[in-house]
């Protein structure tokens, strides 16, 4: 592997790129968009550059492979973040060009879809940040969640250790970003429950590889942006998380049984579980079957770890990816885990 490299931070005053590089999904719901362009310009004093993509359904691959490489050669551009995620950015893959944006890194900022270029982005020996799109964080109703605003601050501005801590209350529930009404309140949350440990005997300091799981298993299937040599990944902090497709638990013991199989799994000494999310427009769950879904996609992860990967110590529950707050984690940067301090330091 190269040696990764965390590209320099933007400051204040600096234009960052908007990119849609899975679906222009500001087309169909311009008010979350454009409530995080606002918070882009006013709190973090970024100011924000949209590309022809940006705000269009239906761009080919192609057309946005061109739109990621303008972000990243543009020297008025300091850092770039996606407007949302998607389903088909692996098809974007095969269109880039690996030398042109080794040569011109840059902080990039998304998760979900956006899983695809920050694992390639690993692979240039880029350090990526999973976490942050314009639309779900930056514009998400009433306010910025606290815990949400400083770790993309954290992660946008500066350098260094940066401590998670577990948020008080989360969200789970969405609201329907075509009604007004919904940015005019601060959206409903319930208690949170703190992190669940497996193993927590040692401590664990390594790069950071994972995202959402299911587009790691497409990753996998399609043989892009996995190094032949796995090796790579031994003494890595693997993080993981799911969307709102609501995958079941049966599922994610699958695809993880099959890292198993690829003999993937046991490199990784820790792994960050993010909260599994438990709602969706197409499946609303009451409290019960949301504890169910969630307690079940934990059997489903211990019960692969035990198979395969019976030393690896495990966070459950991390404020990581589909969540509300959301916590920035450095995709191929530094992670430490303090099983005995039951502490997470991220490097940004």
């Amino acid at each position: 592997m190269i040696e990764p490299l965390y590209p320099p931070k933007p400051s204040p005053g600096d234009r960052i790129a908007v990119i849609s590089p899975s679906r222009g999904l500001p087309e169909l719901f311009p008010l979350p968009y454009e409530l995080g362009l606002e918070r882009l310009r006013k709190e973090f004093g970024l100011e924000p550059v949209e590309y022809p993509s940006t705000r269009r359904m239906g761009s080919t691959p192609r057309e946005r492979a061109d739109d990621i490489h303008a972000a990243f050669t543009d020297p008025t551009v300091k850092a770039v973040i996606a407007s949302i995620g998607g389903d088909d950015q692996i098809t974007v893959l095969p269109h880039l060009d690996r030398e042109l944006i080794r040569a011109h890194p840059k902080p990039f900022f998304g998760y979900s879809d956006n899983t695809n270029l920050l694992a390639y982005l690993w692979q240039c020996g880029i350090v990526g940040f999973h976490g942050a799109s314009v639309m779900c964080e930056l514009g998400r109703p009433g306010a910025m969640a606290p815990l949400t605003e400083r770790s993309l601050r954290a992660a946008l501005f500066t350098s260094g250790a940066y401590e998670l801590h577990p948020a008080d209350r989360y969200r789970d529930v969405d609201l329907p970003w075509e009604d007004p009404a919904t940015f005019a309140q601060e959206p409903p949350t319930e208690p949170g429950s703190g992190w669940y440990w497996h193993r927590p005997e040692r401590v664990v300091e390594g790069r950071s590889w994972g995202g959402e799981l299911e587009i790691v298993s497409w990753l996998l299937m399609a043989d892009r942006e996995v190094p032949r040599d796995l090796s790579a990944y031994d003494g890595c902090v693997l993080f993981l998380e799911t969307c709102e497709e609501l995958i079941g638990a049966e599922q994610v013991f699958r695809i993880l049984r099959n890292m198993g199989e690829r003999g993937m799994l046991h490199r990784f000494p820790a792994l960050l579980m993010g909260r599994a999310k438990a709602w969706s427009f197409t499946r609303p769950q009451d409290a019960d079957q949301k504890a169910a879904h969630a307690r079940e996609q934990r059997e489903a992860v211990l019960r692969a770890l035990g198979m395969y990967a019976p030393d690896t110590m495990a966070v459950f529950d991390v404020d990581l990816g589909h969540t509300d707050p959301q916590l920035v984690i450095p995709y191929g940067g530094n992670v430490r885990v303090d099983g005995p301090g039951r502490r997470i330091t991220v490097t940004y």
